[in-house]
């Protein structure tokens, strides 16, 4: 059995090119980064009980403060507390966006996604910024409950705060892992990150008030630098697209099998989650966003089918359970169950189900 990793939103194979290419600061955060993560996974992680809440359930009444705190470029976690619940802006652009930002989020999954914060009893949530020199990178981390971001080089990547998306990419994390906890490798992997595209370009497409079809449904846009050489981390409209020599696959016939290394993006999780996005995209054009948003968020919470080592056709079989049962019940468009098929089809992922 692999143990849980988890890396950040810029994956290791992206910043070995980087490094390989000569950016020192790239050379600097693999080396952070590794370290970070062996302190992780060395420990287990600790909550107070087990938690697993369907989302027809009500959304609790404990309102999660935030506390966002400045690492004042050290990488000395919860260094000083620049903003907590309530408190008026600073003068720290990356504390402010921090704060906003994550109470973007916190609305979206509240009043759209029926959910109380990460863990859905009103979890607070725990910002690091400014964490590091130059760092390439934000994550989540599992262990400690909270989020670190750097501030990037300014050259390959901007501030990770910049980005609506990338935040909401993180928290998502925190969702899978007090819902069916995907294993990180493989396709359980790739859904793992899949998932946090998702709800990351969902919450970003609903604050700009955006439908499915006038969003750019890129991933991190807002933090490249001009010399990254690309547009954005990730494209679920068009993946392979978002940077130079983008290794994404769109379809299944092009699925990359990796080994189950850093080497290998951990058997490929930020490589081949390409292809459950393609799907998300599709089913998105035909019911819209949102509609597909609840959809995925419903499906993760069925551990039947969502298990820890779920494969993209547990995922489709998943979804398109929950297509099922929620149109019957008069929760989504009455084409959900047939645009949950095209799309799966369309990015070779039906064709494998005996359905």
């Amino acid at each position: 059995m692999h143990k849980h990793k988890a890396e950040g939103v810029i994956p290791q194979y992206l910043l070995k090119k980087l490094a390989n290419e000569g950016n020192e600061k790239a050379k600097e955060s693999i080396v952070r980064t590794k370290e970070i993560l062996k302190k992780r996974m060395d420990k287990p992680i600790k909550r107070e009980r087990d938690v697993t809440i369907s989302s027809a359930q009500p959304v609790r009444d404990h309102n999660p403060d935030r506390h966002i705190y400045d690492c004042e470029h050290t990488e000395s976690r919860r260094k000083k507390l620049a903003r907590s619940e309530g408190d008026p802006a600073t003068n720290d652009d990356d504390v402010n966006r921090a704060y906003d930002f994550s109470g973007i989020c916190l609305d979206y999954f509240k009043n759209v996604l029926n959910r109380n914060s990460i863990d859905n009893l009103g979890m607070d949530l725990i910002f690091n910024v400014n964490y590091g020199e130059n760092f390439l990178n934000a994550f989540w981390d599992p262990n400690r409950q909270e989020m670190v971001f750097g501030d990037g080089d300014g050259k390959t990547f901007l501030s990770f705060t910049r980005s609506l998306d990338v935040i909401a990419h993180e928290k998502a994390h925190g969702i899978t892992e007090y819902t069916n906890n995907l294993e990180y490798a493989q396709q359980s992997g790739a859904l793992n990150e899949h998932f946090s595209d998702v709800i990351g370009s969902a919450v970003k497409q609903h604050a700009k008030r955006e439908s499915a079809d006038s969003a750019d449904w890129l991933i991190g846009n807002e933090i490249v630098g001009p010399e990254f050489g690309g547009i954005a981390l990730r494209s679920l409209k068009e993946p392979g697209t978002a940077f130079t020599n983008d290794p994404q696959p769109n379809h299944m016939s092009k699925y990359k099998d990796l080994p189950v290394n850093e080497d290998g993006d951990y058997g490929g999780v930020h490589i081949n989650s390409g292809i459950p996005n393609k799907a998300f995209f599709l089913v998105s054009m035909e019911i819209g966003t949102d509609n597909a948003a609840i959809l995925w968020y419903n499906a993760w919470n069925n551990r039947e089918y969502l298990h820890r080592h779920a494969q993209f056709k547990d995922a489709f079989e998943a979804i398109l359970k929950t297509a099922q049962t929620l149109s019957s019940q008069g929760m989504m468009p009455y084409n959900t169950e047939e645009a949950v098929k095209r799309a799966f089809s369309e990015v070779g992922i039906y064709s494998l189900v005996g359905v």
